[in-house]
């Protein structure tokens, strides 16, 4: 039943977000509007899990180290592709922000519970597929992809 719920969408739904630079009252609410989105197209629970989670975990690291950006998600019924860019300060070594631990966050972000330096593992961990591009002083473009069971 949920295949065919998903199956009945005439062309890729696509979604568009601006989030706002460092306003934590409303980060989450791109992937949030997505997660409800999927649940009214009968997608898995899983798969709504693992969008929700690796947009959510970007999204955050769009307003703390970026000063927002945007967010465009296509969903087909066979992927849902996320795609979130910015043009901040850019992450000047990738294989270092990979590491569950590292942050940049300021000590103000930290004391607030953000910049744990879960996001980019989070958002690797939770997407079938993760793709970044990166330019210092020029921004970031991440490209996640998720399945659809």
């Amino acid at each position: 039943m949920r295949r065919a719920a998903l199956s009945r969408v005439p062309e890729n739904l696509k979604l568009h977000y601006i989030v706002d630079g460092d306003d934590f009252t409303s980060a989450g609410a791109a992937s949030g509007d997505t997660k409800k989105v999927l649940r009214q197209l009968g997608a898995d629970p899983e798969v709504i899990r693992k969008v929700a989670i690796s947009m959510y975990e970007g999204e955050i690291n769009m307003v703390i180290h970026a000063n927002g950006g945007v967010i465009d998600v296509e969903i087909s019924p066979e992927l849902v592709t996320m795609v979130l860019a910015d043009h901040g300060p850019g992450i000047p070594d990738v294989n270092a922000a990979m590491q569950e631990g590292f942050s940049t966050a300021p000590d103000r972000i930290r004391n607030l519970g953000f910049g744990a330096g879960m996001g980019l593992p989070n958002m690797k961990k939770y997407s079938d597929s993760m793709k970044i591009d990166t330019e210092v002083g020029v921004g970031t473009t991440i490209t996640m992809t998720v399945r659809m069971k």
